[in-house]
């Protein structure tokens, strides 16, 4: 158990770095904890960022993950606004880029991700915005006004959220992608069609298999995205959203073993044994899955700032869930429980047209995940089969006329 008179260094003040802090009192930790984001605002929800915070439904105390007084109540030091310079792990210094070195006696990396670039000519204009965080999402909300024009560039979660927000306020949205389908990551066919069908009736211009080949404006002032074949589809604004990368930096300058990702084990600890890493900068092993990989959701922060809490105090170490995982969308909530890849089978419960479905992968009989889309019961059906490794009676499934919920309990029986 780490002595109560050390300190635990957390870098990064984001859901995964918020929660390690708070888990670290939960569980009894009495050292010193201190908590550093680049950041000038305390831990908050990023999700809301690309739905509610953007419709300009949610003000913005309703995102901060803890009050104020909680931080200040629980003895957590907050250093805002300033970013981690270099990690010195022989010394154990954390230096910061105001100068300030911290000592540690266990350090928590939870640096998170930073969205990817569009690497074509004019993606420096003014009015090329990403969305990843409070400061992105204020910039958008003040943007995203009458007579805009928005081109979405990516049709994952982010791009996708925001277009139907701005949809909803009555915006014209472009989504444009790359890929011959929407969501293509992290979902398959099914889903992408309801989704492309369901943007394209709400009004989004969707287009497929498209290819960027600059940004054009006038007077360093965006104008329009060029496709290839010289088509200018015209823009005011443009969102790009083609998926982010890990925060890497400061643990490989410090010699810690990466490889998309801060490489962790179990514990959240990597090469370092006073070094962990958690939430989207952490390459995690997927026991459900017997790999590694990154997962880059809210589920994913919680659970690791847990499993390195629990490691620092010395408390047995937590279960883990399989990944889950949702997205908003109009008035349709998409909750995915596991991860999809590798599937050789898939049942479909429900009627896409009827707007309440679900999509099980199957490999092998085995469950490897399930979409559902306005469907609470499946995706909890889902959280307790998904990496169970029992092998379900597909016929059973497929019947319309199975109870869900019986079904999940009579498999694990």
């Amino acid at each position: 158990m780490q002595e109560q008179g050390s300190t635990v260094v957390i870098v990064g003040a984001g859901h995964a770095g918020g929660n390690a802090a708070a888990m670290l009192r939960q569980y009894g930790f009495e050292g010193r904890v201190v908590l550093v984001g680049e950041e000038p605002v305390p831990p908050y929800h990023r999700p809301p960022l690309s739905k509610a915070y953007l419709k300009g439904e949610s003000d913005v105390e309703r995102l901060w993950l803890k009050p104020r007084q909680f931080y200040e109540d629980q003895r957590i030091e907050l250093k805002l606004g300033v970013a981690a310079q270099s990690l010195d792990r022989a010394s154990r210094t954390l230096t910061l880029a105001d100068g300030a070195a911290l000592q540690y006696d266990k350090l928590i990396l939870a640096t998170g991700s930073t969205p990817r670039a569009l690497s074509v000519p004019g993606h420096d204009l003014a009015g090329v915005v990403a969305l990843r965080s409070l400061a992105d999402a204020d910039v958008l909300r003040e943007r995203v006004k009458p007579g805009e024009k928005l081109v979405v560039i990516g049709a994952g979660y982010i791009g996708l959220e925001a277009a139907a927000a701005a949809r909803q306020l009555g915006h014209e949205v472009t989504v444009l992608e790359a890929a011959p389908r929407v969501l293509g990551r992290v979902t398959g066919e099914t889903v992408s069609s309801f989704y492309e069908n369901e943007h394209r009736a709400q009004g989004v211009d969707l287009r497929l298999n498209a290819k960027i080949e600059a940004l054009v404006g006038e007077n360093g002032k965006l104008t329009g995205v060029q496709l290839a074949g010289g088509e200018i589809v015209p823009a005011t604004l443009v969102l790009i959203g083609i998926g982010i990368a890990p925060n890497v930096a400061l643990a490989e300058a410090a010699g810690i073993v990466c490889a998309n990702g801060v490489q962790v084990d179990d514990d959240a600890r990597t090469s370092d044994a006073d070094v962990f890493a958690i939430g989207d900068c952490a390459s995690r092993p997927l026991s459900h899955y017997g790999r590694t990989g990154r997962l880059e959701s809210v589920h994913n922060a919680v659970e690791q700032a847990k499993l390195a809490a629990s490691a620092i105090v010395g408390k047995p170490r937590p279960a883990c869930d399989a990944p889950w995982f949702w997205s908003d969308q109009y008035d349709l909530k998409l909750q995915t429980v596991g991860l999809h890849e590798g599937y050789d089978e898939t049942v479909v419960r429900g009627d896409p047209a009827a707007r309440r479905f679900a999509v099980y992968y199957l490999r092998n009989g085995a469950l490897l995940a399930v979409d559902a889309v306005a469907s609470m019961p499946d995706f909890l059906c889902g959280k307790k089969l998904v990496g169970s490794g029992k092998t379900l009676d597909v016929a059973a499934l497929r019947d319309p006329a199975t109870d869900i919920g019986k079904f999940a309990a009579a498999t694990l029986a």
